[in-house]
């Protein structure tokens, strides 16, 4: 299955947050590669996954989604 890229603008106070995501992405082996921002409150990643298999998994750490769309290449 061909990689996507997806961002999420998800609501992070601290790097508790960022670091409850990156743990949960990093566990993933479907997850290529992933980069949290705190100041943007962005989280982008890359995958095999389809959108909402990650939006599941970023939801599992108690984060608020505010929104999510896919990355066009």
């Amino acid at each position: 299955m061909a990689e996507s890229t997806y961002k999420f603008n998800v609501k992070m106070t601290c790097s508790g947050c960022s670091g409850a995501i990156d743990r949960v992405l990093t566990k993933a082996p479907e997850v290529s590669s992933h980069d949290i921002s705190l100041d943007k409150q962005e989280v982008l990643v890359k995958t095999s996954l389809s959108y909402d298999e990650i939006h599941a998994k970023i939801a599992k750490t108690g984060k608020q989604i505010l929104s999510g769309a896919k990355v066009e290449a």
